[in-house]
């Protein structure tokens, strides 16, 4: 029987850490989120954040712009809220005259805790990461809580974007007692995609495709991540993956309720840490994590026990 992989469980127990950590700590960390204009789905997103932020003791706050806002005034007031706040985010996407990468480029690298920075990216393929995309980190912590071990596994992650693909096959492949995984990328000009998926012990699917990935491309032995949202003809969301999938593989993650609360959370994870760290309570972001993925898998174990 398919084991289903739900992210709620897994973010309430990350929460309660981080939660925990602040408590311990006495601090404060503040996140602002800055959003451009008034897409719908972004104003669900940020609502999401700073309830979420709010549960576990870290202040967001919102700092909205018009649609019209020039790019040279959005990075002056990037860099003016880069003064008040341990971390910052720029809620994707924004209105086409704003290039999300020369955007990006000028948010400091030690108050972004999206992890999108070419300097956080390159400190995570140096292994001495800081700030790991929340999404990815999401997911590595998210296996972890089920007891999915990454160590000598083949990870096929599909899709190479700058925040999910590429970032999580250098997450899964670095030399960490986390992750220690064999990662291959595939991609829009990949050849023979299926001959990669054979020897899989872990697929991630980020393509961005509504069921993308169909059931004749996986085996019973293989675990699946789906990192896509889409709606359906019948109005319902879905996923990358054909839903199908979940008949035939070892364990998959839902959509909704698997990935989506876990970035959430991870993105709560970095804010704490750029608080810590500033403040030089951490100096290690690799021990911080071994010591939160301990503490979720006795999270784990204790509700399993509840359970049985």
């Amino acid at each position: 029987m398919t084991e289903l992989l739900k992210g709620k469980p897994v973010s309430i127990a990350l929460k309660k850490w981080i939660r925990g950590k602040i408590e311990a700590e006495g601090t404060d960390p503040s996140l602002a989120i800055i959003m451009v204009g008034d897409n719908p789905a972004s104003k669900v997103y940020v609502g999401h954040k700073i309830k979420a932020a709010s549960e576990v003791g870290i202040r967001a706050e919102l700092i909205h712009f018009n649609t019209h806002i020039t790019q040279e005034d959005l990075i002056n007031k990037i860099r003016v809220a880069s003064q008040r706040f341990d971390g910052l985010i720029v809620q994707l996407p924004l209105p086409d005259h704003l290039s999300e990468n020369e955007i990006i480029k000028h948010i400091p690298p030690e108050k972004d805790v999206d992890g999108f920075t070419p300097e956080n990216l390159g400190l995570l393929a140096r292994s001495t990461p800081r700030f790991i995309s929340a999404t990815p980190l999401g997911i590595l912590l998210l296996l972890h809580y089920y007891n999915i071990s990454l160590a000598g596994k083949n990870v096929v992650v599909i899709g190479r974007s700058n925040i999910v693909g590429t970032p999580l096959a250098l997450l899964v492949s670095r030399k960490f007692s986390w992750a220690n995984a064999t990662a291959t990328i595939c991609h829009s000009r990949s050849r023979n995609v299926p001959e990669h998926l054979r020897n899989a012990d872990i697929v991630i699917v980020a393509v961005g495709q509504k069921h993308w990935l169909k059931s004749e491309m996986v085996n019973p032995d293989m675990i699946v991540v789906d990192v896509g949202i889409h709606v359906d003809d019948d109005g319902k969301l879905t996923g990358d993956v054909d839903p199908k999938v979940r008949e035939i593989v070892k364990a998959i993650t839902p959509v909704p309720g698997g990935v989506g609360p876990m970035t959430v959370a991870a993105l709560l994870f970095n804010v704490y840490l750029a608080n810590s760290l500033a403040k030089g309570i951490i100096t290690d972001v690799e021990v911080v994590i071994n010591e939160c993925i301990s503490f979720l898998k006795k999270e784990f174990q204790a509700r399993f026990e509840k359970i049985r």
